[in-house]
């Protein structure tokens, strides 16, 4: 397995990390055997970072993890968790809290969850408009002092909010979406986070399946009548935009198969090339989603190919935003 540097001040980890929020939230029914296998899996296979948050399936994520990674020695793997925020009962989202107390009590609940001493990397999932990132951040700080948290990253921040950050404490890495079809980091929060030395965890990078080769229009009335699907609102697996999108992939689809590979490994493959200091997450619910994501640490693109995908896929090209209105009114990385 291949390694990479969370920026600066972070840890070293493999190459792909797996994002696990889907074995219990937000894509339907899951597996729950079949998530254990695949966590299991991914670590056979070299991958050290595993992802999730505290409020997917209100725990049910981190008590999955905690079962599969109990008994392993504690260097074989690596834990990201975003904190902040809040659900209720039947699921629905009821804001943030980044308070300093709050900030510790959900680090208190997550350790015991997952049956670990300590978070190798601790973030908040988005700013919490009533606390200063300062108060966040200095909070997170006392936790490493402390010695239950490593390392301390941000998730979907502005280029403002993460030099603020930044200033109270290194933070080693930006989790924020980053696929072929959302490239809004480039403009402003990448450059400021290599300015920095921070690394980016990119999530979404098959854009929860859109863009992974698998998806079809046939597959909307599922996600729609499935409970708890973020896609069945999602605005670009709807109507038009989704016939738009579902095009973008078809020409992808030509270049993946002029390079004898599938769609979904020059997705990932595009990510893993935008620079070293970028690490796809992967959000593979099944051991054979995970065997196919491995397969694009396989081969390079070369400048060709790269040229290809652009044509195939240009920037901007998607319909629809990757939210819907409400969620993306939330996105500190989102304000302009």
């Amino acid at each position: 397995m291949d390694t990479r540097a969370l920026g600066t001040s972070g840890p070293t980890v493999s190459a792909l990390g797996l994002g696990c929020m889907g074995m219990s939230d937000m894509y339907g029914p899951a597996d729950r055997a079949e998530g254990i296998a695949t966590i299991h899996a991914a670590l056979d296979a070299g991958v050290t970072l595993l992802d999730t948050g505290d409020f997917y399936g209100m725990g049910h994520n981190e008590m999955l993890i905690g079962e599969a990674v109990r008994g392993m020695p504690r260097d074989r793997f690596q834990v990201s968790v975003k904190f902040g925020a809040l659900r209720a009962p039947d699921g629905s989202w009821l804001g943030y809290d980044a308070r300093p107390a709050a900030v510790k009590n959900f680090l208190a609940h997550t350790l015991t969850r997952l049956g670990l001493d300590h978070i190798d990397i601790y973030r908040p999932s988005r700013l919490d408009p009533n606390v200063p990132i300062e108060d966040t951040i200095g909070a997170v700080a006392d936790m490493v002092k402390a010695g239950h948290v490593r390392h301390i990253g941000l998730s979907e921040m502005g280029a403002d909010t993460i030099r603020r950050a930044a200033a109270v404490h290194p933070i080693c890495d930006l989790q924020i979406e980053y696929a072929l079809i959302s490239r809004g980091i480039e403009d402003a929060i990448l450059p400021a986070c290599r300015e920095l030395g921070i690394g980016i965890t990119a999530y979404g990078v098959l854009s929860r399946g859109l863009i992974s080769g698998h998806w079809s229009k046939d597959r909307v009335g599922d996600s729609a009548g499935a409970t708890g699907d973020f896609r069945a609102h999602s605005p670009r697996f709807q109507g038009e935009n989704l016939d738009h999108n579902l095009a973008l992939v078809e020409e992808l689809r030509r270049v993946a198969t002029a390079k004898g590979v599938s769609v979904a490994q020059i997705a990932i493959a595009w990510v893993l090339s935008r620079g070293s200091d970028i690490v796809p997450l992967v959000g593979a619910r099944r051991r054979d989603r995970l065997t196919e994501a491995l397969g694009a640490l396989e081969f390079d693109l070369t400048p060709d190919d790269l040229a290809a995908i652009e044509r195939a896929v240009p920037p901007g090209a998607a319909a629809g935003d990757r939210y819907a209105p409400q969620q993306m009114a939330m996105l500190d990385s989102e304000r302009r």
